[in-house]
């Protein structure tokens, strides 16, 4: 593995230490990969310390000139060097030249001997080494428990004073080792913890016990699946709450209205909408943002995407970029070396095929159910032999399976893209006999697309990609630096990448659905200068069916619980990064029956 950037130089944050603590994992995601979500309790604590977060402005004495007299500060910032600590302590307590530290803490005195948990004690422990560091008499600590209202005395004794400086010195060892310390093993710690969905504990766990055969295994009976051991928790939130804006109407303006985003169009208010409630925010086209939205928007890590207004992704907008550059630096690694670069890619191009041969199979069923439904055509109601498409379709499927197992053995990049093409060109060939109403499709076509059918599957391409390229750098990765798709300027390539495996599962089957069922037609689209585009109604519809296919649930075919397409691109994400880590033995690309 390359260098990581060191740390021996820098304080470790009290804040950092109670999680390590708490949970060493959690720890190390938190400062070393800078990773960090909230919750319930989070949001709560916040609350809690809401007051003394205020910085206070008083003057503090210098422990040589404490008098007799009390002195009661907030939020003072200790740092000292040799301890290697840097700590904010809620509030301090100075009494006849005795420093008191007190911190105060969410919940109820807990029911055990100590009256406290351990990360508590250590982190208040710290806090009273800080002050001794800087000179002051302190020998014990305060725990304030808001829901109890009640204060927990915590003498430094020898015992913890030397606990809490094996810690530090541990934690610091960890963080240089640059290897992540594994999950825990069936925690009651792990599902209430606010990092569960980043960390994933028991999916890490599970995967990190399975051979790299199974993961990436064609064969039924080899395959993972959640009957083949004891499945993960369910821990992770099926669906978000926050969800995409996308704004479409040309000359719009969106500005920021307290803690609303408003959507306003020659002085005429559109549309409102919390802040709180957006994921992201789409614009289409020729769309205004005052500096005040803008600034709004990357102080709370909400992504900005740009589409042109026939619906290619342009760019996105994003505060700083995510702290975990150790996953950028093994990402860098893998791309760099071609053989490293070609097991992902096989992956990614393996799960589309299988993923083609879903939808094709999908659709056959729906065929024989319509003609065993079929009074005129099957009048007796009894299977009727395959007709000479189904038994071409079969044919179809059953070189797709071939084909997926081929990509798996390619032996170069090129090799598997060749493999890809003519998988593609065989399932586009079936995908064409799956439209109704009339519509023609005689292959994939781009930039411009010819026909309706080409520009919707290149609008949902784009989106898709789009939502792969939000995951990802929301993981940490640089969405522009591939595994499969070879860098090239202003291209996703990583993004591209993870795309593959969902575009016939999501993109398709949306065409497929808004084709198929009327909500597109013929009069939705535009043909200019040998370009066919969609018209806004047309695009309204498409957004709107997109988001519904995300929004759908699936039953996640390794792990067993229900999720979100979206949560799926995003836990995806995840579990790439945790194989680049060297914390699972291959990419399980997500693949549905």
């Amino acid at each position: 593995m390359q260098p990581l950037p060191r740390i021996d130089d820098q304080p470790v944050p009290l804040r950092m230490l109670n999680e390590f603590t708490y949970c060493p994992r959690l720890g190390y995601l938190e400062w070393v990969q800078g990773e960090w979500a909230d919750s319930h309790d989070t949001l709560h604590g916040e609350f809690i310390h809401r007051n003394v977060d205020r910085e206070d402005k008083k003057a503090i004495p210098e422990a040589e000139e404490l008098g007799e007299d009390s002195l009661h500060a907030r939020s003072l910032r200790l740092e000292n060097a040799e301890l290697g600590l840097v700590a904010l302590v809620d509030v301090l307590e100075l009494d006849g030249g005795i420093a008191t530290p007190v911190d105060y803490k969410r919940g109820s005195v807990p029911d055990n001997a100590e009256h406290s948990w351990e990360p508590e004690r250590v982190q208040i422990c710290a806090q009273g080494l800080l002050l001794r560091a800087a000179g002051y008499n302190c020998s014990e600590g305060i725990l304030y428990y808001s829901a109890s209202k009640r204060r927990i005395s915590i003498p430094f004794d020898e015992p913890l004073v030397r606990r809490t400086r094996d810690l530090i010195a541990e934690f610091r060892r960890v963080a240089q080792t640059g290897q992540i310390p594994p999950p825990l093993v069936d925690s009651p710690k792990c599902p209430r913890c606010s990092l569960v969905g980043i960390c994933l504990p028991d999916e890490t766990r599970l995967l990190a016990n399975l051979s790299e055969e199974s993961l990436s295994s064609e064969d039924p009976e080899k395959e993972v699946s959640p009957s083949n051991f004891r499945p993960p928790r369910a821990a992770l939130i099926p669906r978000s709450d926050e969800l995409p804006l996308h704004v479409t109407e040309q000359g719009a303006r969106l500005c920021k209205d307290g803690e609303r985003l408003a959507i306003e169009y020659q002085g005429e208010r559109l549309g409102s909408f919390r802040l709180i409630d957006i994921s992201q925010v789409c614009v289409y086209g020729n769309i205004q943002m005052t500096s005040q939205a803008l600034a709004e928007l990357v102080d709370r890590d909400i992504p900005i995407c740009y589409f042109t207004q026939g619906g290619y992704f342009r760019g996105i907008t994003h505060g700083l970029s995510h702290r975990n550059v150790e996953l950028r630096i093994r990402q860098y690694a893998v791309a760099g070396n071609p053989h490293q670069a070609l097991i992902i890619a096989r992956a990614f191009i393996a799960g589309k095929i299988r993923n083609c041969r879903t939808i094709l199979r999908r659709n056959r069923r729906k065929e024989e159910e319509q003609s065993l439904d079929d009074p005129f055509g099957n009048p007796t109601g009894e299977a009727l032999p395959p007709s000479t498409t189904q038994r071409e379709t079969d044919g179809v499927i059953e070189r797709l399976k071939h084909h997926a197992s081929e990509a798996l053995r390619a032996e170069s990049l090129e090799s598997l893209m060749g493999t890809e093409g003519m998988a593609a060109k065989l399932y586009f060939g079936e995908f064409a006999k799956l439209l109704k109403n009339g519509l023609h499709f005689e292959g994939r076509n781009r930039r411009p697309p010819t026909d309706p059918v080409n520009a919707t599957l290149s609008f949902l391409y784009a989106l898709l990609a789009k939502e792969c390229h939000v995951a990802l750098q929301a993981t940490g990765f640089d969405p522009m630096l591939g595994f499969l798709h070879r860098p090239r300027y202003g291209r996703p390539s990583l993004a591209l990448d993870l795309a593959e495996e969902f575009r016939p599962l999501i993109a398709d089957s949306t065409a497929l659905s808004l084709l198929n069922t009327g909500e597109l037609s013929k009069t939705h689209f535009v043909q200019r200068a040998g370009a066919c585009s969609l018209i806004p109604t047309g695009r309204k519809a498409l957004l709107t069916a997109w988001e519904r296919r995300l929004s759908g649930e699936i039953t996640h075919p390794v792990f067993g619980y229900v999720l979100s397409y979206r949560r799926v691109i995003a836990l995806q994400a995840r579990l790439l990064g945790r194989f680049l880590l060297g914390e699972i033995p291959a990419y399980p690309a997500f693949k549905t029956r």
